[in-house]
């Protein structure tokens, strides 16, 4: 029985019509690359094809009656590429602006719990000549790491590769399990969580109170609740705003290299130069830094990787946007990410999947929708001001289809009390930003993302005088 790990299953338990929590990727693609030609009819062949292959794209929810558990993956006997493949245009002159706002619409649309949760939706019109693809699929299924590994299974590096196919016991999910093998696994599950409980106890009886005492002496990463309040600290609706822009990542190597620190501390300091001229241009500025969610990948680390779809756990960063000067940023942002990693590392990596294995949708459902009603998010503490998080992608060309990557903007989820997400992923020699918010607290997400080259600017032209400066 394929059943969700806590983890995976809490994504559904948090999910409401206005907190979606699945992820999108708007891909740009040239279709002139395409053997033989690019018309609609062959990519989705081509997809269905991959379909049969994968099983991810053909496993929905089971969650029948007196489940006392999580719910399980089981095959779709029923599925049909035309519930997830969808063709539409861009309105016309189909620019940025015209492709952010389909992105957008198509990010604020629920899926449906019946099928596998996944949609492509190919969007011809661009003005560029671009084919674009719209990506969705749900958190509960992947995260960051499987989510990139599963477009680079889609992808090659050649645009008429043959199809890998996987071994055939590898090719299908498991059927849908009978009422008594439910009710028994459930029954099952919940006897021995006194015993998961008592296990996790022990596991964080030592490093929790180190890592609490840590916090408080402001000696690792800051705390929730110490966030300053911007303008998408707020309840979130579920109309979305996108945007997106690209970076050359030998800039950000050059950067790196002259200050002696890694990408990630700069690709931080990038969004955080794009999101202080923001917040000062809208004069919102705090005087204290914001405070970013960070998902890290635990894969490697987990003792569990042969669990669930999400090996996830987070680093609370704090973004020196009250800082002028960029490389002062940039120390700043290094410093604190050093302290960060070390003050995390000691706590086990799979403290949250444990911890979430008792989540249910009774009480985390109900949770949420008390909290939008509420509009609790106004009357506490900031929590965290939004998410950010870098994801590595392919260093070489990759070909979707036939047709080849120019393009791989990524979108994570927007929560109630932290409107916004800055999502980054390394392909090809740069970085593809992709900003996402909820519309009723940032309208209109470009001007972060026309900041973002202009924050790199800043960083590359204090390389002169880096320490490490040649």
């Amino acid at each position: 029985m394929q059943r969700l790990t806590g983890l995976d299953a809490s994504f559904l338990y948090f999910e409401t019509s206005s907190q979606l929590l699945h992820v999108c990727a708007l891909m740009t693609l040239d279709p002139s690359t395409v053997p033989g030609g690019y018309s609609f009819p062959k990519l989705r062949a081509a997809l269905e094809e991959r379909t049969e292959n994968m099983p991810v794209f053909r496993r929905k929810l089971h969650n029948p009656p007196f489940n006392m558990h999580h719910p399980v993956w089981v095959e779709d006997d029923e599925f049909d590429i035309e519930h997830h493949v969808h063709h539409v245009a861009v309105p016309p002159p189909g620019g940025r602006e015209e492709l952010s706002e389909l992105c957008a619409h198509i990010a604020a649309q629920p899926m449906s719990r019946r099928r596998p949760l996944w949609e492509f939706h190919v969007i011809e019109g661009a003005a560029d000549g671009s084919l674009v693809i719209v990506a969705k699929m749900h958190h509960a299924g992947i995260d960051g790491v499987s989510g990139a590994s599963l477009m680079a299974y889609l992808a090659s590096t050649e645009p008429d590769a043959p199809l890998p196919i996987l071994p055939e016991h590898q090719r299908k999910n498991p059927g849908a399990p009978g009422p008594i093998d439910i009710v028994s696994h459930g029954i099952r599950g919940i006897a021995s969580r006194p015993v998961v409980a008592a296990r996790l106890l022990r596991e964080i009886a030592a490093p929790v109170p180190r890592f609490v005492m840590k916090a408080v002496r402001k000696e690792g990463m800051r705390i929730p609740f110490t966030a300053p309040r911007t303008s998408f600290n707020a309840t979130i609706t579920g109309r979305r705003s996108v945007a997106y822009c690209q970076a050359e990542l030998d800039d950000v190597k050059k950067v790196k290299n002259a200050f002696g620190l890694t990408v990630n501390d700069v690709i931080l300091a990038v969004c955080t130069g794009a999101l202080r001229t923001y917040l000062a241009d809208r004069h919102e500025l705090p005087r204290t830094p914001l405070l970013a969610t960070i998902p890290v990948s635990v894969r490697g680390r987990s003792q569990r990787d042969d669990q669930g779809s999400n090996k996830v756990s987070s680093i609370f960063s704090s973004l020196p946007t009250h800082l002028q000067d960029p490389a002062d940023r940039l120390r700043y942002l290094a410093d604190a990410n050093r302290k960060a990693k070390e003050h995390h590392a000691m706590v086990p990596a799979d403290l949250l999947q444990d911890v979430a294995q008792f989540a249910s949708f009774g009480t985390l459902g109900l949770a949420v929708r008390a909290y939008s009603s509420l509009r609790l998010a106004e009357r506490h503490p900031v929590i965290h001001n939004l998410v950010m998080s870098n994801v590595p992608g392919p260093p070489m060309p990759l070909y979707l289809l036939g047709s080849r990557i120019t393009g791989m903007f990524p979108f994570g989820p927007v929560f109630h009390g932290a409107g916004l997400n800055i999502t980054a992923i390394s392909r090809e020699g740069r970085i593809d930003f992709g900003i996402i918010a909820a519309a009723n607290l940032v309208p209109d997400a470009w001007p972060i993302a026309d900041a973002i080259p202009h924050a790199l600017a800043e960083l590359v032209r204090c390389t002169d005088t880096a320490p490490g400066a040649h």
